[in-house]
C-alpha cells in the first residue's frame, strides 16, 4: 500500500472500531491489528493515539458535512428536503459515533481535537451561505447549525434514556430540528 492508501485504510478502521465499540477501541495497536500494520507503522503516519483520533474526527467531519453540504443543495433546488439534512446531522453524531467521540475526547483532555470537527462545519455553513458572512447582521443558518449541532450531540448523548424516562417519541428532537430548519429555508426565501 501507498502512504496514502495506508493512511485511508486506517482511517477507515479507525472509524469502524468507533462505531463497533467506542472511542475508547480506537487505539493504534487495534487499528493496526485490523489493517495488518504495525503499531510502529501507524506511529508514523499519526505520531500517537491522540493524533490518530483527531484525524479521524477530521475524516469523520469532512465526510458528514460533505453528505450535509449535497443534501443543503438538494433541499435548495427542491429535491431535497430539511428532514435529510436533520437525519444525516443526528445519525453522524449518534449511530456514526461522531458524538461519542467527541465527549471521549473531552473527557479525556483532547479538548483540541475537537477543532477539526469545528472548523470543518464552519466552512460547510459559510460555503453554503456566502451572504451571511459578507452580512454579518443576519447569521440565521448560522445559528440555525448551531442549534442543529447541539441537539444532534445531546441526542446522541442522553437522547434514548431521557426520551423514555419523560415518556415522549423518540423522534422530538429530530421533528423539533425539521421545523426549525424548515423556518431557517423559509426565511432564507427558499420554499420546501
Amino acid at each position: 500500500m501507498s502512504p496514502e492508501e495506508s493512511r485511508a485504510a486506517a482511517l477507515e478502521a479507525a472509524r469502524a472500531l468507533l462505531i463497533e465499540a467506542g472511542p475508547q477501541s480506537v487505539t493504534l495497536k487495534a487499528v493496526a491489528s485490523r489493517i495488518g500494520r504495525t503499531h510502529a507503522n501507524l506511529l508514523h503516519h499519526f505520531g500517537s493515539a491522540s493524533g490518530l483520533q483527531k484525524e479521524l474526527a477530521r475524516h469523520l467531519a469532512q465526510t458528514v458535512c460533505d453528505s450535509i453540504g449535497d443534501a443543503v443543495r438538494a433541499t435548495r433546488a427542491g429535491i431535497g428536503s430539511p428532514r435529510e439534512v436533520v437525519d444525516l446531522t443526528f445519525d453522524a453524531f449518534g449511530q456514526e459515533g461522531g458524538g461519542a467521540l467527541a465527549s471521549w475526547m473531552l473527557a479525556s483532555g483532547n479538548e483540541d481535537a475537537l477543532n477539526p470537527i469545528i472548523e470543518t462545519i464552519h466552512a460547510l455553513v459559510d460555503d453554503l451561505n456566502p451572504d451571511e458572512v459578507a452580512h454579518d447582521s443576519q447569521r440565521s443558518m448560522h445559528e440555525t447549525t448551531f442549534s442543529l449541532v447541539l441537539l444532534a450531540l445531546g441526542d446522541a448523548l442522553l437522547g434514548e434514556q431521557l426520551a423514555e424516562s419523560l415518556t415522549v417519541e423518540r423522534t422530538t428532537a429530530r421533528d423539533r430540528a425539521e421545523s426549525m430548519m424548515i423556518a431557517a429555508f423559509e426565511k432564507n426565501g427558499i420554499a420546501v
